[in-house]
């Protein structure tokens, strides 16, 4: 009798843990998408590139050109920085305004 109750008890509890972890995975790349979308909406039509001679470069968007430009060199600096390359070596190679 223990058998049969046992059995029973495991063919819903797989089931409903599996239903529930779904329902959180799916919860949470709801949120992260509509963050990303809602950001790049109300986002800036601008951006830049920079990158150091050896490490991670910088990629940032900004209203205007310059403040693009400026984000990008501050995030080539710290991403250079972390990732044991040169951060004085960080210039723009690329920076434009999209069409609006």
């Amino acid at each position: 009798m223990t058998e049969k109750t046992a059995h029973q008890c495991w063919s819903w509890v797989l089931p409903s843990l599996l239903a529930i972890s779904l329902v959180l995975t799916a919860g949470c790349a709801g949120k992260a998408s509509s963050h990303r979308n809602s950001t790049a909406s109300t986002g800036s039509n601008c951006y830049a590139k920079a990158l150091p001679t050896v490490g991670e470069g910088g990629l940032a968007w900004g209203s205007t050109l310059s403040i693009a430009r400026k984000k990008s060199l501050d995030n080539c600096i710290r991403y250079a920085g972390r990732s044991g390359g040169t951060p004085d070596t960080c210039k723009v190679v690329m920076a434009e305004c999209k069409n609006q």
